[in-house]
């Protein structure tokens, strides 16, 4: 199911999704999260890209896995990616908890969220904190993911 789409390896297919989605989702969630005038506008679309990084890392991961089984010989070389790329999906499905649990309760009314100031604190900490973890660890995987296939290919 994950091995290919049309002629092509759905991996090499869907990492380039991954690589702009998952920053994306994040920076919106952030921006929802602690700009309170922008939370209409960005309210659902913070929650359906936090979702949306689960379905997209989860489709990247198992695609990977295809990969390497039809290609076995790749197996060492992209360990370093693979175990970066497995960290990356839990960090994604903590975001999505996180941008659902602030869906709920950073929802404005009156110009109010109707949230308790500590409560509403910790949910804009956790979306920053989770959203720069998911940021940061999808750079590192496509890092690894990248150099691991055109590591001493490219002229200098």
């Amino acid at each position: 199911m994950f091995e290919r789409f049309g002629d092509l390896p759905l991996h090499v297919l869907v990492i380039h999704l991954t690589v702009v989605l998952l920053p994306v989702a994040a920076l919106t969630g952030i921006v929802f999260a602690v700009v309170p005038r922008w939370r209409r506008l960005l309210r659902w679309p913070a929650l359906v890209l936090g979702v949306g990084t689960v379905v997209c890392a989860y489709v990247a991961k198992k695609s990977g896995e295809a990969f390497v089984t039809a290609v076995p010989t790749l197996a060492k070389a992209v360990a370093l990616h693979e175990k970066r790329g497995n960290l990356l999906f839990w960090y994604c499905l903590i975001f999505a908890v996180v941008a659902v649990a602030a869906f709920l309760l950073l929802r404005e009314r009156d110009g109010r969220t109707g949230t308790s100031r500590p409560l509403e604190l910790l949910t804009q900490a956790a979306v920053v904190v989770v959203g720069v973890l998911v940021i940061w660890q999808t750079v590192r995987t496509g890092d690894a993911g990248a150099r691991a296939v055109w590591e001493g290919q490219l002229p200098k």
